[in-house]
């Protein structure tokens, strides 16, 4: 049975370093199952009216993980639904279960250096605003890698690949592991 025919298979969680591909290959993946797609950055962002910067700067990143896990506690209950978590969702305890729990968590994992590429051009990232990007990258990483893995259900390389091809890959294992949830 194909998992956009899979009514098991009702939400996806798409984690993973900023700069994986959690928002396009999600987008995608959502087209492809004819799902709802909400990326929880831009749901905060909407719902505080502001930036994710400005959040920052008002609130510290303290404010901002209280705003994202109450958007992960509300999104993770909806059916059909393919969500895409900010890189840093799976600091909080609480996440990691409630994405566990309630759906099928894919983690997309990206070298550093492509990390690095993808955005090194965007503003809207306020933790890699320092003097040596590359090194915040690595810390976060670092930090970040084991609570990816130890949240996933699936783990697809997304660094040097079309995303029709890791929607592809996706797809195929979804096939192939027939989520009970």
């Amino acid at each position: 049975m194909s998992a956009a025919m899979n009514p098991t298979i009702s939400r996806l969680f798409l984690i993973g370093p900023m700069g994986a591909g959690k928002t396009t290959v999600g987008r995608r993946l959502a087209q492809v199952l004819n799902r709802e797609f909400v990326d929880s950055d831009q749901e905060i962002e909407q719902r505080a009216g502001a930036s994710i910067p400005l959040i920052f700067e008002l609130e510290g990143e303290a404010g901002f993980r209280a705003r994202e896990k109450t958007v992960i506690a509300e999104l993770t209950q909806r059916s059909n639904l393919i969500l895409a978590t900010g890189g840093g969702a799976v600091l909080d305890p609480d996440n990691r279960n409630r994405l566990r729990e309630r759906g099928f968590v894919i983690y997309l994992w990206a070298t550093v250096d492509e990390q690095l590429q993808r955005t090194r051009l965007d503003g809207n990232r306020p933790l890699l605003q320092t003097a040596d990007p590359r090194a915040r990258l690595a810390q976060l990483f670092e930090q970040r890698d084991p609570l990816y893995r130890a949240t996933a259900d699936l783990v697809i390389q997304s660094d040097g690949q079309a995303v029709r091809k890791v929607v592809g890959r996706i797809l195929g294992a979804l096939n192939r592991q027939g989520s009970p949830r």
